[in-house]
């Protein structure tokens, strides 16, 4: 097991400026209302396209995002490289509406293909589905509601989007993660993927499925998975999160009138996660693991595994990931004793990754311990440091 407590390693890629902000934004999310106030106020503000970025920039964007573009996050990927961790560049759009919109995303993402290719501490690529078409398709196609002709164009030109995507990542060695979304479209995600891993996933795991582990399904949707895979002689590439839309999903249900897909506790949630982790490291033959997770209990339970399976430390069939400015205590611990450590590095133009901010502070805010952990573990450091002096 590894000491999570170690905050002078855990921080060791940070000055006292990095520290200084960490605490003082860590020290907002932990106020509710605070975060509620200033999510609004965003949300507005992107509406009426006023100006945010003056705001954002210096603080929460600086502390959760590479940078607008690739280049720009050049210096974040440089900064984790002395400590083992490795950097994702995760494009962060979505909701896509017109083809112009559509096509650029698809462009820049098979850039960030191509950077992974030659940026030797960048080992993966990302895309969220509905960058590549809209989510209304894909709830169609999941619904099993007949099409119209334009619909079925529609989703022929997404499954080519992502089948370039993918055979790109297959041509340059780049293994390539699909996040996953909301569960009412979540099946035509999954169908489309599955049909890329047979296709491309023959020798080595390149193109990975991602399973939102609060959904009371998806550990036998896993098995189901492997199953196939074993059957039709492909490589599954499973990346594990316990999930991130729990407030849509519970309200959507309860309009609609369908069961709630997600799980009836916390608990309940972090079983099938231990349990989809072990079922995957006890089939490692055929199943390659991206374990996406800020638990540490999730995370010593996954080298209690590995160690038990004899698999390497460092085996490329298994790695560990965190969001870049959090959970650092994880990463760079796990970096230290040797493990596969990547950072998701989310990078955009500010007004396109926003969302992607906003869910993360209002994220950290409803889950108070995790917010209590981060600002803990910040402040033993500055005070291990000013003790040090």
């Amino acid at each position: 097991m590894i000491n999570f407590e170690n905050t002078e390693i855990a921080f060791q890629s940070k000055n006292a400026v990095d520290l200084n902000l960490a605490n003082v934004l860590f020290s907002a999310m932990r106020s509710n209302a605070l975060v509620v106030v200033g999510s609004a106020f965003t949300k507005v503000a992107l509406a009426a396209n006023l100006p945010v970025g003056w705001a954002v920039k210096p603080t929460v964007y600086k502390h959760f995002v590479g940078g607008e573009t690739i280049n720009e996050c050049k210096p974040a990927i440089d900064a984790l490289k002395p400590f083992n961790v490795k950097a994702l560049l995760d494009y962060s759009v979505e909701g896509m509406e017109t083809d112009d919109e559509i096509n650029a995303a698809l462009e820049e993402t098979l850039r960030t293909i191509e950077n992974a290719a030659k940026e030797v501490n960048v080992p993966f690529a990302v895309f969220k589905p509905t960058a590549f078409t809209k989510s209304s398709l894909l709830t169609k196609v999941s619904d099993k509601v007949v099409l119209t002709n334009e619909d079925k164009k529609q989703f022929e030109l997404y499954i080519e989007r992502v089948d370039k995507l993918c055979k790109r990542a297959f041509e340059l060695k780049v293994p390539i993660l699909v996040d996953a979304e909301d569960s009412w479209y979540q099946q035509a995600i999954d169908d489309v993927v599955g049909s890329m891993m047979e296709k491309y996933n023959k020798e080595s795991a390149i193109v990975f499925n991602t399973y939102q582990m609060y959904r009371h399904d998806r550990l036998a949707v896993l098995h189901a998975a492997h199953k196939s895979a074993t059957e039709k002689g492909y490589l599954l590439g499973a990346k594990f999160v316990r999930g991130a839309y729990m407030e849509k999903e519970h309200a959507r249900a309860q309009e609609e009138g369908y069961p709630d897909p997600i799980q009836p506790d916390k608990d309940a949630t972090d079983r099938d996660y231990n349990a989809a982790i072990k079922y995957s490291i006890e089939n490692i033959e055929n199943i390659s693991v991206f374990n996406g997770t800020h638990n540490e209990n999730s995370s010593n339970y996954m080298i209690e595994l590995m160690k038990e399976n004899g698999i390497a430390s460092n085996d490329t069939r298994c790695w560990f990931s965190q969001l870049y400015g959090m959970s650092d205590n994880i990463s760079f611990n796990l970096a230290h004793e040797g493990f596969n450590v990547v950072k998701y590095l989310p990078y955009g133009p500010v007004s396109n990754v926003l969302p992607y901010l906003l869910r993360r502070i209002e994220e950290n805010s409803s889950v108070a311990s995790q917010t209590s952990r981060e600002l803990s573990l910040i402040r033993k450091e500055k005070s291990r440091r000013k003790q040090a002096k």
